[in-house]
Order: C-alpha cells, then structure tokens, then sequence
C-alpha cells in the first residue's frame, strides 16, 4: 500500500501531488524547487542557491520517508536555461558521493512558480535505519521490522 510522506520542515505541494510517496522500500519524490519552507519564497540568489535549496527540499522528504541523498537511485534535473548546466552541476555533486545516483538532466520551457531549476527523485529505504528513525512510512505493515 502506498504512503505519502510530507517533510515536517519541507515546503507544502503547491497542487494535487503528493512531496513524496513510499511504496515498499521505494520513495518517489515529486519535483522540489529552491523555495524556501520558512518564508514560502524562492531564495535569494540564482541558480546555485535554487539548486541548493531544491536538493535540501527533496532531502527533507527523503528523510521523513527513512532515506537520504546517499539512497537515491536516480534523479530528474529539470532546468530553465542549460547555461545554467555548469553551475548547476557544481552544487549538485557538492550533495552526493560516488556511486552517483543516475540522473537525466533537460531544459525546459518553464517550471512551476518560474522556477530556474526543479529535481525529482527515486530513493530507497534502509529498513533498519527507517525504523530507528521513526519509522518508514510502512505503518508497520511492510515486514520488515
């Protein structure tokens, strides 16, 4: 059975899509942009500081799920302009260590709120860390406790 997970310090949905959802031992995050929780704004600054922001949103609902960045098997990098690429690309592997999670990386025409970049995720969760940490969205029914 499926499970949404909403980040207690994550940004709402701004429609009808779940931040994330748990299925098994898989979460696939929806698209998260560099729009601060606190102030609900996008934050100051330019593509660094959206693409910073994003991966931090997507890290919330990560762990809320009982993941992390270390457990995404792959990403979508939905970008406004690919001149952004390069520094894009600097912030984004600051985030993660090898092995890299597969990514696919596309401009495109516009993004919600006229965001500069948007990052979606498939993770996995460690079970047993999951549990520890409150649980893994399983509601017990999983089995794997």
């Amino acid at each position: 059975m499926k499970k949404e997970i909403v980040a207690k310090k994550g940004v709402a949905a701004i429609g009808p899509y779940s931040p994330g959802i748990v299925l098994g031992d898989l979460i696939f995050c929806s698209g998260h942009i560099g729009v601060d929780p606190k102030t609900k704004e996008f934050v100051k600054g330019a593509i660094e500081e959206q693409t910073r922001q994003a991966l931090t949103n997507l890290e919330y609902v990560l762990e809320e799920a009982g993941g992390s960045l270390q457990t995404i098997l792959k990403t979508t990098v939905y970008l406004k302009s690919m001149d952004d690429y390069g520094k894009m690309n600097e912030v984004y592997a600051s985030f993660f260590q090898k092995p890299y999670p597969a990514r696919a990386t596309v401009q495109v025409a516009k993004l919600p709120k006229d965001a500069l970049v948007e990052i979606d995720a498939v993770a996995y969760i460690t079970r047993p860390m999951a549990h520890e940490e409150g649980g893994c969205g399983c509601g017990g029914n999983c089995g794997c406790s």
